[in-house]
């Protein structure tokens, strides 16, 4: 399994996937900078509204538009370099390396949420008053990551079955629907709305992207424990049924 995850990094190198995944995050630096230009002097945001913006932000566009580009783009590559032929050639257990992939995605977007924290933090020193909470950057970052690794198999399996623009659509219709699904009673049968939810007693910010006040039932943090496991439980379940699927069709 080791040499199927190194094998599949390797295609990752000197690869606009890899631009992406650092791309992505240094968008909150790029915000700052410009919003440096447009803050009163001696006047700085709220570190409070600053970490909402950027966990709203994040779950709710990049995440699954990035989860989306990077599979379709994996998917690309697999295309142009023979499209799987070298699985006929080679002993390699087509649902192995199904999960590498799915792993070295995962490993990529972690990369990303790191990037994230980095980067918020940053751009906190450039343009909030020095309240950024770092502890809530680390975890609002990496819970997103956590949660969200069950985008990566649905957005593989587009991709693998229909092609980027099905990834892409995929990805875009998931945005929608998780930031509609996020506040109410179903969210939790929506993948896209797991990590916009967790952000609201972790950030303090509705999926709407407005400030939660004090009282508001989505501060709840009961449901932080609950996202956690039915995410890595659908997680584990989806890698596993796509795996199948992988299988049969490298039969035919």
């Amino acid at each position: 399994m080791l040499n199927i995850f190194q094998s599949e990094h390797l295609k990752y190198r000197r690869s606009f996937s890899v631009k992406l995944v650092w791309a992505a995050p240094l968008f909150f630096v790029l915000f700052a900078l410009v919003a440096l230009l447009y803050l009163p002097k001696g006047q700085s945001l709220p570190g409070d509204l600053f970490l909402g913006m950027v966990f709203n932000w994040w779950p709710f566009i990049f995440v699954p538009l990035g989860t989306a580009l990077l599979c379709a783009l994996a998917e690309v590559r697999e295309r142009k370099a023979g499209n799987y032929r070298g699985l006929r050639l080679h002993n390699v257990r087509p649902g192995a390396l199904w999960f590498g992939k799915i792993m070295v995605l995962a490993y990529y977007m972690l990369l990303s949420s790191l990037g994230t924290i980095a980067a918020a933090l940053i751009a906190g020193l450039l343009i909030t008053d020095a309240t950024l909470p770092v502890e809530k950057v680390v975890v609002a970052s990496l819970l997103t990551w956590l949660v969200s690794l069950s985008l990566i198999p649905l957005q593989l399996l587009a991709a693998a079955w229909k092609g980027m623009p099905a990834s892409i659509g995929l990805g875009v219709a998931g945005m929608f629907a998780g930031v509609i699904a996020a506040p109410g009673p179903n969210w939790l049968y929506v993948p896209w709305s797991w990590a916009l939810r967790l952000m609201c007693p972790v950030a303090g910010v509705h999926p709407n992207g407005v400030p939660l006040e004090s009282g508001n039932p989505l501060l709840e943090p009961s449901v932080i424990p609950v996202g956690i496991a039915v995410s890595l439980l659908f997680f584990a379940a989806s890698s596993w049924l796509t795996g199948v699927w992988f299988a049969r069709k490298e039969v035919k």
